[in-house]
């Protein structure tokens, strides 16, 4: 006996370039010219004095300015200033506090917690 060989016909490849176009949906079609051109640098800036704006300060480290001040876990007064009425410990983003003095104040925030001079949770009264 012979052996046919099967030939299976492949479909033929269509070039990419002859697809239909997709169904955009039922949106209407927007031409591209109709909004006004902008400038591409920076944004339209709003005129000085207007006075809905205000003038933000900017931050700086208590304990850098004033080379007085010490952060001491003893002294809870000074210490209350940088954690909120949650007992949570203000970022230095909010404080302005520059990150050596941050990591210090934070140890003497835990310390004082650990010695019952700060409370953990507002639960803890004095």
């Amino acid at each position: 006996m012979s052996e046919d060989v099967k030939t299976t016909a492949a479909a033929p490849a269509r070039p990419q370039g002859d697809r239909p176009a997709r169904p955009q949906g039922d949106r209407p079609a927007r031409p591209q010219g109709d909004r006004p051109a902008r400038p591409q640098g920076d944004r339209p800036r709003r005129p000085q004095g207007d006075g809905g704006r205000f003038q933000r300060r900017r931050k700086f480290c208590k304990f850098c300015a004033d080379t007085s001040l010490t952060i001491d876990h003893k002294d809870p007064d000074m210490l209350r200033g940088f954690i909120t009425e949650r007992c949570k410990i203000l970022p230095s983003r909010v404080t302005g506090t520059c990150a050596k003095h941050q990591r210090s104040l934070t140890t003497a925030v835990k310390r004082a917690r650990v010695l019952a001079l700060l409370a953990f949770t507002p639960l803890h009264h004095d």
